[in-house]
């Protein structure tokens, strides 16, 4: 959407908002949303190790391989596996990017590999970032579908927590529109939407909400005993009511419709969906193959080594 669509009529702001979006310290300076989103990376990163301390596995329906000798999972492991996510979400990002601006980039194609030009989509940045992610894992032998079960709760929580920080950079506005809580950006900035001084939807904090009922929703069905298997099933719930918070938010964004009322940014959360309603029927699956393989191994009888078996 162009510059002179968003001031064709400008409404008065309900919220103006005016501050300086950078720490200055000496001839240098921060911004707020950098450090607001380097702290929700942090809770999310600390949740996961809190809870993988004090996660213990089912004995009953993990094998002995799948946790360390305290039956606890690695918090070592953790941090490898965090560094497999990072390239997986940039990729991912960037390619949900380019389609979310398909017009742009078809037409400026060297821009799509320059870093220092637009941004990352999050709803492929966290599709990709699974993928790669998990791939470490299984190089590290960690249990996939137990690291999954602990994302779950933190990966919902940075999310909602990094939502919330993009509004100290002014990212992430919506439609200009007049209703009681737009949010306007009035202060000199820099500033990370186009013309935040007109008011807009606060489309940002919008998915910041609905991220936040996604997250209280799984934690009342982990409280219920939902997810007893900790097969990763929990992950790809919260992923599921994530992406269908996200597809009711893309409704106020700012840009074009391309399928009927839908933007690029809901097919892409669509899609998400999809893949995350396939990844909870494979955690299923994976987790009743585990299952039954460890009770066939438990019935098969253990015969002695003739080589070690005592004379008669």
């Amino acid at each position: 959407m162009g510059l002179a669509t968003l001031t064709g009529t400008v409404p008065l702001a309900t919220i103006a908002l005016n501050f300086d979006p950078i720490v200055r310290l000496g001839d240098n300076g921060v911004r707020l949303e950098t450090i607001g989103l380097t702290a929700a990376a942090f809770v999310a990163l600390a949740v996961a190790a809190l809870l993988a301390g004090r996660t213990t596995p089912d004995h009953h329906r993990t094998p002995a391989w799948a946790a360390s000798e305290d039956g606890h999972l690695r918090r070592d492991d953790l941090l490898f596996i965090v560094l497999g996510i990072v390239p997986g979400a940039v990729v991912g990002g960037r390619i949900g990017y380019v389609l979310l601006h398909g017009d742009y980039y078809s037409a400026n194609q060297g821009a799509i590999l320059d870093a220092g030009q637009g941004s990352l989509e999050l709803g492929l940045a966290v599709v990709a970032g699974t993928f790669t992610g998990a791939y470490v894992a299984s190089l590290l032998d960690a249990p996939i579908g137990r690291w999954l079960h602990i994302a779950a709760v933190p990966a919902l929580a940075g999310l909602a927590l990094g939502k919330v920080a993009t509004t100290l950079g002014g990212s992430g506005q919506g439609a200009p529109t007049d209703v009681a809580w737009s949010t306007a950006y009035v202060g000199p900035g820099p500033w990370g939407s186009l013309a935040p001084w007109i008011p807009a939807h606060p489309a940002q904090l919008y998915e910041a909400a609905t991220t936040g009922l996604a997250l209280v929703l799984l934690v009342v069905l982990l409280a219920v005993g939902a997810f007893r298997a900790r097969d990763g099933a929990a992950f790809f719930v919260g992923l599921e009511l994530w992406a269908i918070g996200r597809v009711v938010v893309t409704f106020t964004w700012r840009d074009e419709a391309i399928l009927g009322p839908m933007r690029a940014g809901a097919l892409i959360a669509i899609g998400v969906a999809v893949w995350a309603l396939v990844g909870l029927v494979l955690a299923r699956w994976a987790a009743t193959r585990v299952r039954f393989q460890a009770h066939e191994v438990g019935a098969t009888p253990e015969w002695p080594d003739p080589a070690t078996r005592p004379p008669f």
